[in-house]
């Protein structure tokens, strides 16, 4: 069973994600975050690969992305930081990002070097699911690697069944059709994920864009897994002298006691 699976088979509700853009605020921060993060109490560290064309990301994902790339942070690069990472991280980690630079890497070879470094699962936004079925999908089973599809409220019973029966380590169920980083009515995102605990999924559901603090989270997490917080996070990473202290504050204004 994959470290997703562990996870899920353990704790079932209540389940944090939090998302960053690798290589920001500055090249070397990455490590010394997900340190930060496991210490807080976080479940799923999810890693964002910067791209210059982000589409799925809000302006906040793609100003931090943009700073990544200018710190100097690739593929390559963030394969090498990643080496020994798990002689001190046990959390499952995802990396987010995009076809264009996967392929230009080799996505065989992307792979095989993320699932060597510990890597345990990968969300690829623009990878449509017939080329996954017809070429992609066996690389990531072979490597052990877990895939995570998005949905929609827009996205169709059938369609919802036919991701959640592709996916692996949970579903993705993106509050709306927008970008990250953007308000929703946390009322509707409820109705929407009730439908989607009603057909009773293969996978475990975690809800993400939208979600941002302490509110929204617990709002989410009523009628899902757990939730993923991104761009308020990296907002907050955002000039931080000490990018690691700053998460741990971060996760605190989550975890404390109403």
């Amino acid at each position: 069973m994959t470290r997703l699976g562990h996870l899920f088979l353990r704790k079932q509700s209540d389940i944090l994600n939090i998302y960053f853009t690798a290589g920001y605020p500055s090249l070397n921060d990455t490590v010394p975050i997900m340190l930060a993060l496991q210490d807080a109490g976080v479940d799923i560290i999810e890693l964002g690969m910067p791209y210059s064309d982000p589409l799925a990301d809000g302006p906040i994902i793609q100003q931090s992305s943009m700073q990544a790339l200018a710190n100097g942070m690739t593929i390559e690069k963030l394969m090498s930081q990643l080496k020994d990472f798990r002689q001190q991280i046990s959390l499952p980690l995802i990396l987010m990002g995009y076809m264009n630079p996967v392929i230009q890497y080799g996505f065989d070879r992307f792979c095989s070097d993320a699932a060597a470094a510990g890597v345990d699962g990968l969300i690829l936004p623009d990878l449509p699911e017939f080329e996954f079925e017809n070429m992609y999908g066996s690389m990531l089973t072979q490597a052990g690697l877990d895939f995570i599809f998005l949905v929609t409220p827009e996205t169709s019973e059938e369609r919802i069944r036919k991701l959640d029966a592709l996916s692996s380590g949970f579903l993705y169920a993106v509050s709306s059709s927008s970008t990250t980083g953007t308000d929703k009515d946390m009322e509707e995102v409820g109705r929407y994920l009730e439908r989607l605990k009603a057909m009773q999924l293969h996978n475990p559901v975690m809800a993400g864009f939208g979600i941002r603090d302490k509110h929204t989270f617990e709002s989410a997490c009523k009628h899902a897994n757990g939730a993923i917080i991104g761009s308020a996070f990296v907002r907050a990473l955002e000039g931080s002298p000490n990018p690691g202290e700053t998460a741990t504050a971060f996760i605190k204004t989550l975890k404390t006691p109403s």
